[in-house]
């Protein structure tokens, strides 16, 4: 068995595994990268870490030199990921979290030593993301990494996501992932299409004005820097709209096959389920989809037992994710 040095060594070549038991058309293969395996437990680890590395080796970090401060927005895992590297390299890190946030997102951010500045549940993410812009406006003396507009999110998927996926699935013809800070679509697929022009990029996205864990509609009033940077609208092939309850009901589809993951990789496998069916009966395809998570930390969602109709209200109120 191979031994690391670190932690931090454990980032990245996450596994691939066939999903196609979900898929809705034989000629048509559906793969899922499990993203829940890095060490503090999903796809933002390769984020956290390029984010800090590209700052120390640009200089705004200083490995080893006290009294350095991070602030970040977050609602989900870029935190929790942020968290558990800035322990691992010494550096104080603040999140701006919305104060309706589940238990188990405080939890994990507090194992790792992070401190939480909440912000008005009511403004959601969008919220946490003024604050701490705010914040950092007024503390010049705090590091703001802001993935949404850091070239070194989509930099993280390029270099190391993307490559691992056409290494495992070289076959591939389409690439399906959630929309969020866009920095996997964006890195993934910008890799993907200098290999092969053909692969297709799609992203999910939930309705205007709901919500669906970790992914945000374009349409709600904010698109991240980076999506606008990387030419995002042009790079995507097609964009799919899936609803809160229909996420949940392919959390629990997934199950079957022994995958626990989050809510965004059901709401992903729903896409994939619908890029299937656009595919030709005459026609083969290989869909590569993202498990951004496992489902350990949503426990208390009820996601996966509570009725459905219920736990796509209590969603509304508090912050999952």
């Amino acid at each position: 068995m191979t031994r690391y040095g670190s932690v931090l060594d454990l980032i990245g070549n996450t596994p691939v595994i066939d999903t196609s038991a979900l898929s809705p058309k034989p000629n048509v293969k559906i793969w899922t990268k499990l993203e829940g395996r890095n060490p503090a437990g999903s796809v933002k680890d390769r984020v956290a870490y390029s984010l800090i590395t590209t700052a120390e080796a640009d200089g705004r970090l200083i490995p080893g030199q006290p009294g350095q401060t991070l602030i970040e927005p977050s609602s989900g895992n870029t935190g929790i990921a942020l968290a558990m590297v800035c322990r691992m390299r010494g550096y104080h890190l603040k999140v701006v979290l919305p104060s309706n946030v589940s238990i188990e997102r405080r939890q994990l951010l507090e194992v790792w030593g992070a401190e939480i500045i909440e912000s008005p549940g009511s403004e959601g993410s969008n919220g946490a993301v003024r604050r701490a812009q705010q914040l950092a406006k007024d503390n010049p003396d705090w590091v703001f990494l802001y993935q949404y507009a850091n070239p070194a999110n989509p930099l993280a998927h390029y270099t190391t996501t993307g490559p691992e996926i056409f290494k495992d699935v070289p076959e591939i013809t389409h690439f399906v992932a959630g929309l969020g800070t866009s920095g996997t679509l964006m890195g993934v697929g910008k890799y993907l299409k200098e290999q092969n022009p053909d692969v297709q990029v799609w992203a999910i996205e939930p309705p205007s004005g709901e919500m669906v864990d970790g992914l945000r509609s374009l349409e709600d009033g904010y698109i991240p820097p980076i999506f606008t940077d990387n030419n995002g609208a042009e790079l995507l092939d097609r964009k799919v709209v899936v609803r809160p309850k229909e996420s949940l009901e392919w959390t629990r589809r997934m199950s079957e096959i022994g995958l626990f993951v989050g809510i965004s990789s059901g709401a992903i496998m729903a896409g994939a389920v619908k890029c299937a069916l656009t595919i030709p009966d005459d026609q083969e395809a290989h869909i590569v989809t993202i498990a951004c998570d496992d489902g350990w930390k949503y426990l208390s969602t009820g996601a996966w037992t509570d009725d459905l109709d219920e736990v796509v209200e209590r969603a509304k109120r508090i912050i999952y994710f």
